[in-house]
């Protein structure tokens, strides 16, 4: 009997070895970075979640690829925080992303622009920063040209009810907020409307203009020059995008440094499996 016994334990751990050897097959490592893996099974409850959250399309591999794509950046962070002990593991999801942000944060915030840079920007995007000709409208929509020669006549009486007018006699989405339609350069506006609201002076209101959608009486609050920006107006805002686009450069280069570093089984990943 423990002659059996002997012949029996290598054949058990025979079996035991080859049953992992097929659970670790059937849920291939997708992602190594040092000593740290990210199996299949992981990216496969990622992608049900997001199904859950109503991803359409999850099946389909272009969506699957980007999906896995942006995972992988994601884990990269993750796993980078706990190579450099700023993260445990079986962290709960708000401190994995807490850690890849702070990561990010801190490639983005070993930027700097130079004073050259932004006098160079801008000389070379000069008539980007031009105002044009712009102006703020409102307007008030009727179905008829008796209701709006009707409104016409309202505000000959009180110019100031044209907001009110707006709000109870305006058949346009933007009634609720006094017909205030916002700020419009030359060229934005339909053609049935353009001319009308760029001759009007401020605060006076128009005759009816017709369209498609019935007659307008428009109203334009403010009229700006077109005009051209000196450097030191637009400097802020220079600088400010050029440190967003230097910040995003340098988190695309954290990441790439990372996929450097990693092995990535992309094959393995976009073969779907169990999760």
């Amino acid at each position: 009997m423990g002659a059996m016994r002997q012949a029996f334990r290598p054949a058990l751990l025979l079996l035991l070895q080859l049953a992992c050897a097929g659970r670790r097959a059937a849920d291939p490592v997708i992602l190594v970075l040092g000593d740290e893996v990210v199996r299949r099974s992981e990216f496969e409850r990622h992608l049900a979640g997001l199904r859950d959250r109503g991803l359409e399309d999850a099946d389909d591999p272009g969506v699957r690829r980007n999906v896995l794509d942006a995972y992988l950046e994601q884990r990269l962070l993750v796993l980078e925080a706990r190579h450099l002990g700023r993260l445990s593991r079986g962290a709960p999801m708000e401190q994995e992303q807490a850690a890849a942000q702070a990561l990010l944060a801190e490639a983005a915030s070993r930027v700097a622009v130079a004073d050259a840079e932004v006098e160079s920007y801008f000389a070379e995007h000069r008539s980007e920063f031009a105002r044009p000709e712009e102006i703020t409208l409102r307007q008030i929509l009727v179905p008829t040209l008796n209701e709006a020669r009707d409104v016409r006549r309202r505000l000959a009486r009180d110019p100031r009810s044209f907001e009110n007018l707006a709000q109870t006699r305006s058949h346009a989405p933007e009634a609720s907020e006094g017909g205030l339609m916002g700020r419009f350069p030359r060229g934005q506006l339909p053609a049935d409307l353009e001319a009308a609201a760029f001759d009007l002076r401020p605060g006076v209101p128009s005759e009816p203009v017709q369209s498609p959608l019935g007659y307008h009486v428009l109203r334009v609050d403010a009229h700006a020059e077109a005009r051209e920006r000196g450097l030191e107006e637009c400097r802020a805002e220079i600088r400010h995008a050029l440190q967003r686009a230097k910040a995003e450069a340098a988190e695309a280069a954290l990441i790439r440094g990372l996929l450097a570093r990693a092995k990535v089984n992309h094959e393995a990943a976009q073969s779907p499996g169990r999760p």
